[in-house]
């Protein structure tokens, strides 16, 4: 992100900003708009929401001044961008399929419409800059691949725990460190049963100004396993343990809990995801080891302790605030700042919260009936468990005992839902049944039902 701000700045004066259109207009795409008022060099042009009223306050919450019309296709909605005004929508093809939009920015977190909205925009050449992990994590290296063949990047959007944690690494392994381990701070104490219909957390949701199931989302530890397997398929790193260990630690002593046993630690194996339960949050951190005996002598004299473990600490995570940057980066710079790797390394997949029955439909991320955990790729998939971007609406075919692994075989996977048929592309591409210019055609196809 360095130089950045001359970058934008010479946009603004060449009278050329950077235009972007938002899909989904919930707590965090607004404040994108709002952060979008205070910066030189890049506008948000257009909204789209399935709650129209929220699409249509977007522009006078984030107090941007300008005509706003409502479009209903494309074509509409450029036409009135070149005429200087604000688009809203309630459909998201209007966003994918505009010209005037070069930046398309996905931030409803629900898995199929992310997928839908990710390859639309990629097959008409826009950018894409997701806030949207949950598809990420289902389909993310399948939709980077899709990108790339369309002459367009893909990226997990700058502020959220993800890329910020991809910020440090980035550092760490420039610098020629040994990544231990990389993870955040998790701000509440984990309920792994909480529902979005207990009446505790309904009364926090409200104090907070959230839906509840978002708030369950965190609450239940589903978004920490869903942040921290994006940053392992985006580096490599894996989880040492199902569901990553969480321990109580804070920030003085990050590099004493995540070290290796032999060493005190909690580790089994360097190279992991985690993350950590007390004072750490709202920071993400990268313990970091080196064999060089002049560098650990340096990193004495530099106030980062005796070693062998040290940490990389950044205190905060504007998650929102600093999507911008990414949107900027990828249409100026042609860059990326996060994407996941040509293959899944982590799986995130569904427990039972609760004993459920056959003909139950499993609701969504943050529900009532499941909540998230993690593990390896090919463990998931040799015990055929169900990942969490596809559970939605699934069908429970047989008696599930609370904490139990939901698998592909004790539901029916709701269809038609493009995330589904993306999936199995994916695993199709990477288990080498299809090539990926096969693959790519079939995405052409539903890119534009």
């Amino acid at each position: 992100m360095i130089g950045l701000n001359i970058d934008l700045l010479e946009r603004e004066k060449q009278g050329n900003p950077v235009r972007v259109g938002l899909i989904g207009c919930g707590q965090m795409g607004i404040d994108v708009v709002a952060t979008t008022r205070m910066m030189q060099g890049i506008r948000i042009v257009a909204v789209a929401d399935i709650d129209e009223a929220r699409a249509k306050s977007a522009f006078a919450i984030a107090q941007i001044e300008g005509q706003v019309v409502k479009a209903a296709s494309a074509d509409e909605a450029d036409a009135a961008v070149a005429a200087g005004k604000l688009v809203y929508a309630t459909d998201y093809r209007v966003i994918t399929d505009m010209k005037t939009v070069k930046v398309m920015l996905e931030s409803t977190g629900v898995p199929d419409v992310g997928a839908r909205a990710a390859i639309r925009s990629a097959f008409n050449g826009q950018q894409l800059a997701m806030m949207n992990v949950e598809t990420d994590i289902t389909v993310g290296p399948l939709v980077n691949a899709y990108a790339k063949q369309k002459g367009v990047l893909y990226a997990l959007a700058a502020g959220d725990e993800p890329a910020a944690c991809k910020e440090l690494y980035d550092f760490a392994v420039s610098c020629g460190f040994t990544v231990v381990a990389a993870g955040k701070g998790k701000n509440n104490p984990l309920d792994r049963h909480a529902k979005p219909t207990d009446e505790k957390w309904m009364k926090e949701a409200a104090r907070r100004g959230l839906n509840p199931n978002m708030l369950i989302e965190f609450v239940d530890g589903s978004k920490t396993m869903i942040e921290m397997a994006s940053v392992s398929n985006a580096t490599g790193l894996i989880p040492d343990v199902r569901g990553m260990h969480g321990p109580i630690t804070h920030r003085e002593i990050l590099n004493k809990t995540f070290a290796l046993q032999k060493d005190g630690g909690i580790l089994s194996r360097t190279g992991v995801v985690d993350y950590g339960i007390g004072g750490v949050h709202p920071g993400v951190f990268m313990i970091i080891t080196t064999d060089h005996p002049r560098l650990r002598q340096a990193l004495v004299y530099r106030d980062m302790g005796n070693g062998p473990y040290y940490t990389l600490f950044r205190p905060y995570h504007l998650c929102s605030i600093e999507v911008p940057l990414t949107c900027a980066m990828l249409e100026i710079r042609r860059k990326s700042n996060m994407a996941p790797l040509d293959r899944l390394v982590a799986e995130v997949f569904a427990v039972a919260k609760k004993e459920l029955q056959p003909g139950e439909i499993l609701d969504g991320i943050g529900g009532s009936a499941f909540y998230s955990s993690i593990d390896l790729y090919p463990v998931s998939q040799a015990e055929r468990l169900l990942p969490v971007g596809l559970a939605k609406h699934a069908v429970v075919q047989r008696k599930i005992a609370v904490d139990q692994p939901i698998t592909l075989d004790d539901v029916v996977v709701h269809r038609p839902s493009t995330i589904f048929d993306l999936r199995q592309l994916q695993d199709d591409w990477m288990t080498g049944k299809q090539t990926l210019a096969e693959v790519t055609a079939q995405m052409d196809r539903l890119a534009v039902q």
